[in-house]
């Protein structure tokens, strides 16, 4: 085992990977109940969502383990299926089929294959300037402490100031403070394990206040209705000759785009943190990584999970010290429990479940209005975060280092990366904020007549970028 995943070599070993691949599998558990929530909203079983996102997560994790042997655990996207929920099948398009949204899935991740096979999204990656990608590095930092802030209800919408500061008479937020503080603690301690500990500590402290309870079942059996859903039949036709239309085409292309960027994003934060990204900015066994992703993203839509992709919590994994593929495929068999033990893990990594319209009202007035944080409103189950909210204000800011890479005295350069790594978090939107920089470094090289310095790949994606942000707003 040492000499396969190379533990001398990357100065780990097995304890580390394993305490690594759970710190992931914590941070990243809500995605099992946060996912079949958005989903059923717009039909999808809910039992068969919660079995295809827990299996599809655990395939998907061990093979990018096994495949790449490097920390990357894969889940389904947050944003993709809010956008194939209330967009494709919900209530814009409600005569779509959940089914006909998931074969959307299956093309853009087929077509995502296509471009990893033929070399295009590894030479777009190397194409990206230095600056820019680390800017890409800490907007998601900063994306990911807003998701904690957010999730441990320190903060809240305001009408004028956009944010302002949490209710601190719930108990939730103070759950989410004694994790972020434990962890806090356990780190400046050097305490091996320490974000692990520090949820577990949130854990115990949500027990105590009574925010969430032990589960009156342990167990529950997976369900495979969602699965291959883009060939289950629909109307008397397969639901993934009813994707391959006009009126779907325009989705397919925005959802592969947000798709292509957000693994780029995470895969060069999480890979600066864990030492695989080089100094010119390449990463190292990026095709394979890449090449997985996409598969991943076939296989989400294949299962009815919407799309798998690399998630940015692999960082918390990373901050554990995990180096290793060992680490992701831990998670994964952590997921794969989940299928038969999901009452256990919404304890700890789920959340807990307001059930009536006051404490839903309370919920709203407390700042949780993001998709994450609201689901399913046609079913009355709504889920918030404290316990994991700590870990992941405590892994934003360890992204946040490569900001002083970035080369602050040439304008042409620190304008595009500060609209990067500002705009991530601003439009909660990974893709969105790249292509912010994208738009403007192409933009302000045109202008200053050094067309020559830019990639001609920049000038394709950007035009791209660019041509998505004018369609979404028609």
């Amino acid at each position: 085992m040492d000499k396969f995943f190379k533990f001398a070599e990357r100065g780990t070993d097995l304890k580390t990977e394993f305490l690594a691949g759970t710190a992931t599998f914590l941070t990243m558990a809500y995605i099992i109940f946060v996912n079949p929530g958005i989903l059923s909203a717009a039909g999808v079983p809910f039992a068969g969502a919660v079995t295809a996102t827990a299996l599809g997560a655990a395939a998907m994790s061990v093979l990018m383990g096994l495949a790449t042997n490097r920390p990357l655990a894969l889940a389904s996207g947050m944003g993709i299926n809010a956008v194939i929920t209330f967009s494709v099948i919900g209530f814009q398009q409600a005569n779509v089929p959940w089914q006909v949204g998931m074969a959307v899935i299956f093309v853009e991740g087929l077509l995502i294959l296509a471009l990893v096979v033929t070399g295009f999204r590894e030479a777009v990656m190397n194409a990206i300037p230095l600056n820019l990608k680390r800017a890409i590095g800490v907007g998601i930092g900063l994306f990911i402490t807003l998701i904690g802030l957010n999730q441990g209800g320190l903060i809240r919408p305001a009408p004028v100031t956009l944010v302002s500061l949490g209710d601190f008479s719930q108990p939730y937020v103070w759950i989410a403070l004694i994790g972020f503080f434990s962890t806090a603690f356990f780190m400046a301690a050097k305490i091996k394990g320490d974000i692990l500990w520090g949820i577990l500590t949130a854990t115990a402290a949500a027990l105590l206040f009574g925010v969430t309870s032990a589960p009156a079942s342990a167990v529950s059996a997976p369900d495979f209705s969602t699965f291959f859903a883009p060939f289950q039949y629909v109307n008397g036709t397969p639901a993934l000759f009813q994707a391959l239309t006009p009126a779907l085409g325009f989705v397919i292309f925005a959802i592969m785009l947000t798709d292509f960027f957000d693994t780029m994003g995470t895969v060069v934060a999480v890979g600066e943190q864990a030492g695989f990204v080089n100094k010119d900015g390449s990463v190292r066994d990026i095709n394979k990584i890449l090449l997985v992703d996409s598969a991943a993203a076939v296989t989400g839509g294949l299962l009815g999970a919407s799309s798998i992709t690399t998630y940015v919590e692999s960082a918390a994994g990373v901050a554990e010290g995990g180096r290793t593929g060992l680490s992701p495929i831990i998670t994964g068999l952590l997921f794969a429990l989940c299928a038969f033990f999901s009452p256990l893990v919404q304890m700890i990594g789920g959340g807990f479940r307001l059930e009536n319209a006051a404490q839903y009202r309370l919920l709203v007035s407390s700042g949780f209005t993001a998709p994450a944080d609201v689901l399913s409103p046609g079913y009355g189950d709504y889920f918030v975060y404290p316990i994991t909210a700590g870990a992941l204000i405590i892994v934003g800011s360890l992204l946040m280092k490569t900001v002083r890479d970035i080369d602050w005295d040439k304008f042409d350069e620190a304008l595009p990366a500060f609209l990067t790594l500002v705009g991530i978090p601003l439009t909660y939107n990974i893709s969105y904020g790249i292509g912010f920089g994208f738009i403007t470094y192409t933009a302000m090289r045109l202008v200053r007549g050094r067309w020559r310095e830019v990639h001609p790949l920049m000038y394709v994606v950007s035009a791209a970028f660019l041509l998505s942000f004018v369609l979404a707003s028609w």
